[in-house]
């Protein structure tokens, strides 16, 4: 009220000088004298109140949206908005969140920062953006891409690596593709790629596009080393049975899946 009434007489032609006058104005009405004690606002403030004071954080205070529970991926980066963005390599395979700013984005790991990255254009898709500090040495650590995968599968066996061009032919991104293709893959560390091979050759004769869920279980119950699946397997294991070796129905269950 005290302003409006300094005010009312004025008028101004822009912005500024209104902006000026009010600035003379606060000069003057804070250090005005109180009229029942010593002092003035302007007194009460550096004697009492600045002292009290701390200095503002050097980063200005930014509302931001949060994605929670997004999956660090072989390839060392986590997804947002059709894009990539780098973690530190240690924390591959694990969960963050990210913390979206306008210009920035975060990402969090149990409430600790990890890395900050500048936020790709909006019209960006499938681009990476890596911090050199998030990778370890070539020594240490490969990235996993489509190639190396489809070396891998290849070493194996040509069915394995129908396989593994299914599942990459099913994503939209390669980079998507990545895990299923060494879940697959890493079943020769736990049997021999001869056996990999034999249950990858089943699961084609089923399955359209067969993934880990599907060739897994052939291994486990020796499906493989007999060279036939049962007609009735999925009457158990594929509902969740009692034996759970099981997960076709028959081919012509199977026969238009992922297609």
């Amino acid at each position: 009220m005290a302003l409006a009434g300094a005010m009312r007489d004025h008028q101004f032609g822009s912005l500024d000088g209104l902006r000026t006058a009010i600035r003379a104005w606060l000069v003057e009405y804070n250090s005005r004298p109180f009229q029942k004690r010593d002092g003035s606002r302007l007194s009460v403030f550096e004697g009492e109140e600045k002292p009290l004071l701390i200095a503002l954080p050097p980063v200005a205070y930014e509302v931001m949206d949060w994605v929670y529970g997004r999956r660090v991926q072989a390839n060392g980066h986590v997804a947002y908005a059709r894009n990539w963005y780098s973690v530190p390599y240690a924390y591959v395979g694990s969960t963050v969140d990210l913390g979206i700013g306008a210009n920035t984005l975060e990402i969090w790991h149990k409430n600790t920062r990890l890395c900050t990255h500048r936020l790709l254009p909006a019209s960006a898709s499938n681009k990476y953006s890596t911090n050199g500090a998030d990778l370890p040495g070539k020594t240490m650590w490969r990235p996993w891409d489509r190639k190396r995968c489809e070396r891998w599968a290849n070493r194996i066996g040509p069915d394995c690596a129908t396989v593994i061009g299914k599942l990459f032919a099913m994503e939209r991104l390669d980079e998507q593709a990545v895990d299923p293709a060494l879940a697959v893959l890493r079943l020769s560390k736990r049997y021999s790629a001869q056996r990999l091979e034999n249950a990858c050759s089943l699961a084609l004769q089923s399955v359209a596009s067969p993934r880990y869920a599907h060739i897994g279980p052939i291994l486990e119950s020796g499906q493989d080393i007999a060279g036939v699946i049962p007609d009735d397997a999925g009457d158990h294991g594929a509902d969740g049975g009692d034996d759970g070796a099981g997960w076709v129905r028959g081919g012509d269950y199977y026969a238009n899946m992922g297609r």
